[in-house]
């Protein structure tokens, strides 16, 4: 009897042993020199309350109550110079003023002992005259405009020249100088998404015939520019970048996206970036996520750096992939942006808050913003 009992209570103990056992999302994880404690990346999400396209204190609150202890966080999409932008009030950092505007959030975030990387991001052709330079037409790979329900949204594009091509990387290699300067610890290129890189990239919108256009290496080229040129500016390990190649977003879609997919990660290889973070396939189009049979795994395979994938994960999903060696690190926005305390949530297994879709692109600096709550937990 005394011997039963001594292995069940062997067995009690390896099963409270286990129960003690971080999920997969909390393990660590390092990515390059960056010392990670848990793999729930915040990932980026426009807020639309940066007045006059210059970062807020009330960011200094939003950013810092989702920064952990060795979280990793990724800014609201930031643009890099005056024509890139699509959307009243988000951000840039293409001037003195918004560079100094980021500092104080990003020491924020850094006091709660967090990795902060910025977004570079240029619309494009998702844009109205309104928000260009004296009223001009958006740029863009095409004079294609996008077709959205809404016709008066997005204004005509025009077709960049080829030799206006290396201005727009160098916005973006700059952008990256001013983003250490504001104190990031690195940038990630928004390549995704129906954007300007995504429409260079894309086959159902570059239809341009010069260097550019046409084959795969030639949509890729100006991806890779802006890659090659922010790597020598910032050092490629402070260089991540995120890409959507089965996505459809502003009628950006790819005829052979697996092909774009793995052109891209094994010409990324080369340079040695930190990561690449991919849309999941299932979010073809803006909203919610739908069955499909596509995967990102043979970009996971084929890419040598760290792998985060983004998509509508909830904690169950993200524990498998993790645990799958799917991907190193899990994207969480509308997740995140609800719950501040997301990681420790997921810990404790806790009820989550519900977002509210209709305050995401207010411009409440509360509201929607800096009012969720966190858990009540009692000690």
């Amino acid at each position: 009897m005394e011997k039963n009992s001594q292995i069940e209570n062997g067995d009690h103990e390896e099963v409270l042993e286990q129960q003690k056992q971080p999920i997969p999302l909390l393990t660590p994880y390092k990515m390059g020199s960056f010392q990670l404690s848990h793999r729930v990346v915040m990932a980026p999400l426009t807020r639309q309350r940066s007045y006059g396209n210059v970062p807020q204190p009330h960011a200094i609150l939003y950013y810092s109550q989702r920064a952990t202890k060795g979280g990793f966080l990724i800014s609201e999409a930031t643009g890099v110079s005056d024509t890139a932008q699509g959307y009243p009030d988000t951000p840039g950092i293409w001037t003195k003023e918004q560079v100094e505007a980021w500092k104080p959030i990003v020491d924020a975030v850094h006091a709660k002992g967090a990795v902060f990387f910025c977004q570079l991001w240029h619309v494009g052709r998702v844009s109205n005259h309104v928000f260009q330079p004296n009223g001009q037409a958006p740029i863009s790979s095409t004079n294609k405009p996008v077709f959205a329900t809404d016709f008066s949204k997005f204004s005509p594009p025009r077709r960049l020249k080829t030799e206006e091509i290396p201005q727009i990387v160098n916005d973006f290699r700059l952008s990256a100088i001013n983003a250490i300067e504001a104190g990031f610890d690195g940038v990630e290129i928004h390549g995704a998404h129906g954007y300007l890189i995504d429409q260079f990239l894309k086959d159902q919108v570059n239809d341009r015939t010069d260097e550019y256009g046409g084959s795969l290496e030639n949509r890729c080229r100006f991806a890779l520019e802006i890659v090659d040129a922010v790597c020598n500016a910032i050092g490629a390990d402070r260089v991540g970048i995120r890409l959507s190649p089965f996505a459809d977003y502003c009628n950006s879609g790819d005829s052979d996206p697996l092909a774009l997919g793995l052109y891209m990660v094994e010409a990324l290889n080369k340079y040695g970036v930190a990561y690449c973070h991919m849309i999941e396939p299932r979010m073809k189009l803006l909203g919610e996520k739908f069955q499909c049979d596509d995967s990102l795994l043979p970009m996971r395979k084929a890419f040598k750096g760290t792998f985060i994938a983004a998509g509508g994960y909830d904690r169950d999903e993200g524990n498998v992939v993790v645990a799958e060696n799917h991907v190193d690190l899990v994207a969480y926005g509308r997740l995140f942006l609800a719950n501040p305390d997301l990681p420790k949530r997921f810990e404790l297994n806790a009820t989550l808050n519900k977002y509210h879709r209709e305050t995401f692109y207010t411009s409440d600096p509360v509201v929607g913003y800096t009012d969720y709550p966190f858990l009540e937990i009692n000690s």
